[in-house]
């Protein structure tokens, strides 16, 4: 198991972290947490090279991806960067690349009673006001889990806050920071149930949210 303690704080910059093959040639994997090797609830940063596909699989207990970087394909079509996605479970495709590409991806993690199917393309969806100058672009919502992207002008503070449920943060574009330190591109920040934090950024930075998500 990697990372499965929900009441701990983990902080990884992924851009560190070195590459790790899957068992479908061409595709490798940066592993955030997980449960098993192969199997049940796993983060990851996934690389698809050009040309590389998976065997077509179906989804136990669902999928998320977000397009951090190039064209994702499957049965139902070609998804460039920005694109969110949710695939429930029963569920299933056979994705592959043809020019390659890098997803943030989430397995094994939904309700058993959320089926919703979502695509939406980030690039082309407007922004809401926020709280203060933030902007957010709502993904997903589901009882008491929340999933969005937030995109914070240069110099914005925020108030001081707890995380009931906790949070997940994935820095999609410049650097997102708090008093216990500064979070560049592709960090991946998960905070337990009633952590505290008071976060700041000092140029525009986008990140990408999950909370009420981790267990109590």
């Amino acid at each position: 198991m990697l990372n499965m303690n929900f009441a701990d704080q983990v902080v990884i910059d992924t851009a560190e972290m070195d590459w790790i093959a899957s068992p479908s040639p061409g595709v490798r994997r940066k592993p955030l947490e997980r449960a098993g090797a192969e199997s049940g609830h796993a983060t990851s940063i996934v690389e698809f090279a050009a040309g590389s596909r998976f065997e077509h699989h179906e989804h136990p207990q669902g999928e998320e991806i977000f397009i951090l970087k190039g064209i994702f394909s499957d049965e139902t079509g070609n998804y460039g960067p920005g694109t969110y996605m949710r695939n429930p479970a029963g569920t299933g495709h056979a994705p592959f690349s043809t020019d390659g590409c890098t997803l943030f991806v989430k397995l094994c993690q939904f309700s058993s009673e959320d089926n919703n199917q979502v695509c939406i393309d980030t690039c082309n969806t407007p922004w809401r006001p926020g709280i203060g100058g933030l902007q957010v672009m709502p993904l997903h919502e589901y009882g008491a889990t929340h999933t969005a992207l937030v995109k914070w002008p240069a110099g914005e503070v925020f108030q001081p806050h707890r995380h009931a449920g906790g949070e997940e943060i994935l820095v999609l574009s410049g650097t997102f920071c708090d008093e216990n330190g500064k979070y560049p591109r592709h960090c991946w920040i998960r905070s337990p149930h009633m952590s505290q934090h008071h976060p700041y950024v000092d140029q525009e930075t986008v990140i990408l949210v999950k909370t009420g998500h981790l267990p109590v």
